[in-house]
C-alpha cells in the first residue's frame, strides 16, 4: 500500500487557490488595460477617492478636537473639590 503525502482535501485547496489567483491576475490585467485606455477617468476617480478620504479625516479630527475642548471645559481646574472627603490611613489594618 503506497503512502500518500497529500489527500483529496489538499488537492481541492490547491485548485481553489490556483483558480482564485488566476481570477485576480485576469482582473489586474483588465484594470491595467482600462487604465491605459482611459487614464483621465481613472486619475479623476483616484483624485475623488483621495478628496473624500481627506474630508473624512479632517471631519474626524475636528470632531475629536471639539469633544476634547468640551471635555476640558467641563472639568474644573481646582482638583481639590474631588478630594474633600478623602482620608488616608497609614498603618496595619490587622491590629485590634
Amino acid at each position: 500500500m503506497p503512502f500518500r503525502f497529500y489527500s483529496n482535501l489538499f488537492s481541492q485547496v490547491s485548485r481553489t487557490a490556483a483558480s482564485g489567483l488566476l481570477l485576480v491576475g485576469l482582473l489586474l490585467v483588465g484594470f491595467g488595460t482600462l487604465i491605459m485606455a482611459l487614464p483621465a477617468l481613472f486619475a479623476f476617480l483616484a483624485a475623488a477617492v483621495f478628496f473624500v478620504a481627506g474630508i473624512g479625516c479632517a471631519l474626524t479630527a475636528a470632531k475629536l478636537l471639539w469633544f476634547q475642548r468640551r471635555l476640558d471645559k467641563s472639568t474644573p481646574d481646582d482638583l481639590t473639590a474631588y478630594r474633600q472627603n478623602v482620608r488616608i490611613h497609614v498603618g496595619d489594618h490587622h491590629e485590634p
